[in-house]
């Protein structure tokens, strides 16, 4: 998958990001979700590479990358830390300014970039999410079990980990089998890549302070930035599978339109949380469409 791309390493401050990059025109950094990696874009990325230089990154922590030790605030795996990470990997490869495509915990990085550096992106499309703090707000108890992974991956160390280290491919698929419309539609190539990945004690523990900062320090600027009025200026698409269990009644345009001066988006029927590979043409033309402009 993706051998077409150039594999780098940049060893930044806090983190070593392992990404590949390639294609022509304009550059395009893709930010995959939890529990996965960079492999989630491969069903996209060649036809991606036509129009655009594509930057697919592991988050720190995730996958092939390296992030640093856990801390008491959680400030090593915040949003704001991972979104600094993206601003010196795209400079390190030589580009100032950016579009950002972010699947959950990346489109998490990816609005947090728009909010703390909005001088770097020029375009932002977030697939399958809503901001941090309206997911803690909106939670009630049929959200709670809906999305039960969020309160449980943020107790304290070492509870999530040990639970999951005991059997991490169970936990894998478990989640996969919740979120997606058709698990089956999953690249299984792209599956075993993750679940490689997702067995090192390392990667589950970093994956856990992702989501104790989601709880935490996340939340907390998200509120910084509502209260000082801070909105996502660039133009932003919002994608969304409409077989997804987790965004409630309200539409996700509704929410976004809150945070963002220029909304536009679209729900895809008959597709689950994994839009770039339940619904590869629908989100490539979207995309395609979205960041040409």
């Amino acid at each position: 998958m993706l051998d077409a791309f150039e594999e780098h390493r940049i060893a930044l401050d806090e983190a070593e990001i392992y990404l590949r990059c390639g294609g022509s025109g304009p550059p395009l950094l893709l930010l995959h979700g939890y529990p996965q990696t960079h492999v989630i874009w491969n069903r996209i990325a060649a036809t991606l590479a036509e129009r655009f230089t594509l930057v697919m990154p592991d988050l720190r922590g995730y996958g092939r990358s390296r992030g640093p030790a856990p801390d008491p605030a959680h400030r090593h795996y915040s949003k704001r830390a991972m979104a600094g990470d993206m601003v010196a990997v795209m400079e390190r490869l030589g580009f100032e300014t950016f579009g950002v495509a972010g699947h959950d915990r990346g489109a998490r990085v990816g609005y947090r970039l728009c909010l703390d550096h909005p001088e770097r992106v020029t375009r932002y499309a977030s697939l399958d999410v809503i901001p941090t703090l309206e997911v803690w707000e909106a939670m009630d108890a049929d959200g709670a079990l809906a999305t039960y992974h969020w309160p449980f991956l943020a107790v304290p160390a070492p509870v999530p980990e040990r639970l999951i280290g005991s059997d991490p491919d169970f936990y894998l698929r478990h989640l996969l089998e919740r979120w997606a419309a058709d698990v089956t539609a999953l690249d299984p190539a792209a599956l075993e890549d993750c679940l490689t990945h997702f067995r090192d004690p390392a990667v589950i523990a970093a994956t856990c302070e992702d989501y104790r900062a989601g709880a935490t320090l996340d939340r907390e600027h998200d509120r910084q930035d509502r209260e000082a009025g801070r909105r996502i200026t660039c133009p932003m698409l919002v994608l969304w599978g409409r077989d997804y269990l987790g965004h409630g009644g309200e539409s996700p345009l509704a929410v976004w339109r809150r945070w963002a001066e220029h909304v536009e988006g679209k729900g895809f029927a008959g597709c689950g949380h994994f839009l770039p590979e339940e619904a590869p043409d629908r989100t490539a033309d979207a995309l395609r469409r979205f960041f040409g402009q």
